[in-house]
């Protein structure tokens, strides 16, 4: 299992890097500074869980009342064609079609919190279409690529990001980074299809993927025709959409003679047994990143490809310095945006490095993160090709970005 050997291999580099400091430049310190940051890192794998209860427990809640409501049916009976044709293994009007079109629709308005909820009720009725329990069938592969390429329309956390860190411009990476998280969805889709022998030019896929391409270029155009009105519609458009879908859950339930109350109820106590399900997930990877940073063994690995780079004659090393942010993500979304909020302080919010941190953070998703805890939360153990299928995604969402780097912030490179 490829995240089993990653895991091991973080551990392992770290160690023996730590005991080459120890010996060869009597560095003291460095295993106490390994497992001072190894409890922090636990601590924050604690805190991060904690804070994701209370979201769990009410969009738990929250999805269940759509669900006796009659909201997800609705939503299947939107998306199912197109979801019957990427996701052939659910059967027509599963409630699945329902959350995953939820969970999707949240992470492309950078809802981040009622994401997780939606996408782990998404996984568990998956779960209960998979015949072996253990292995991860072909439609919770596609879902969870498509997941952790991270297509978002509105970024509003890093905007805010750039905003507090003082930004004369905080929207100047919104069309980068727009266009990088739509190339590595369409990567991500374009390979998994590969894979299941997954025809994309059906009418059916054409059709959906048109309108959506159309309605992306169309924000995108409003956007550079207003760029004054991009931070209204991060802050106003995601969570007014928000509450109109919880009023219209609980409104259409009652309609329905639905017990709103207990449906709430029983869907949050579901919620809470998945926190506690997914945390020794999430422990196991923060601690592997933390040792494999504190130990130095991350700046070595960027010292030696700068190193490469040079030899092979590449004179534009500016990007090297956001690097940092690219190969943190697929393992934390905390430790990227601290990597990220680190090169705002070193090198500037809007200068060149600064705005390339900020594609790179929102290119893609948390793959390792979004594999161990939706994979872990149904007590999935064989992940198959989805690894390499979401490291695949973001390796093409930090390429273009470096890409629309040179070509959208080349003033100030």
């Amino acid at each position: 299992m490829l995240l089993n050997r990653i895991w091991i291999s973080l551990i392992i580099i770290g160690f023996i890097t730590a005991l080459g400091k120890f010996i060869f430049f009597a560095d003291f310190l460095i295993f106490k500074n390994i497992v001072k940051e190894l409890f922090e890192s636990l601590k924050n794998a604690f805190d991060l869980i904690l804070g994701l209860v209370g979201a769990l427990v009410f969009w738990m809640g929250i999805m269940n009342i759509g669900e006796k409501g009659g909201v997800v049916e609705i939503l299947s009976r939107l998306m199912g064609p197109f979801f019957s044709k990427i996701f052939p293994e659910i059967p027509k009007g599963h409630p699945a079609t329902g959350a995953i079109m939820m969970n999707y629709s949240a992470n492309m308005l950078g809802l981040d919190n009622a994401a997780t909820p939606l996408g782990l009720k998404a996984m568990q009725h998956l779960q209960d279409l998979n015949p072996n329990k253990e292995t991860a069938s072909n439609a919770q592969i596609m879902f969870l690529v498509l997941n952790a390429s991270g297509l978002t329309i509105i970024p509003i956390s890093i905007l805010a990001y750039r905003s507090g860190a003082m930004s004369k411009d905080p929207t100047a990476v919104f069309l980068p980074m727009l266009i990088a998280t739509f190339c590595s969805t369409m990567g991500a889709l374009i390979y998994v299809s590969i894979r299941q022998k997954i025809n994309l030019f059906q009418k059916t896929i054409v059709a959906y993927l048109g309108t959506l391409i159309v309605l992306v270029a169309g924000l995108l155009f409003y956007c550079i025709k207003h760029p004054e009105h991009i931070q209204m519609i991060s802050d106003i458009g995601g969570n007014f959409i928000l509450i109109s879908l919880i009023i219209w859950f609980v409104s259409l339930a009652s309609l329905k003679k639905v017990n709103v109350y207990e449906a709430f109820i029983d869907g949050a106590k579901e919620g809470f047994s998945v926190a506690i399900n997914i945390l020794p997930f999430v422990i196991a990877i923060l601690a592997a990143v933390s040792i494999f940073r504190s130990s130095g063994a991350m700046t070595a690995f960027f010292d030696f490809i700068r190193f490469i780079l040079i030899n092979i004659g590449v004179t534009t090393l500016s990007f090297i310095e956001a690097l940092p942010v690219a190969f943190m993500k697929p393992f934390s979304g905390p430790g990227a945006r601290a990597m990220m909020l680190e090169v705002f302080n070193t090198h500037g919010v809007d200068s060149f490095v600064g705005k390339l941190a900020s594609t790179f953070q929102g290119c893609c998703d948390t793959t390792f993160y979004i594999l161990a805890v939706y994979f872990g939360s149904v007590g999935i153990k064989n992940s198959r090709y989805a690894v390499s299928a979401g490291l695949i995604a973001d390796f093409i969402g930090f390429t273009v970005s470096i890409i629309l780097a040179y070509i959208f912030y080349a003033s100030n490179p």
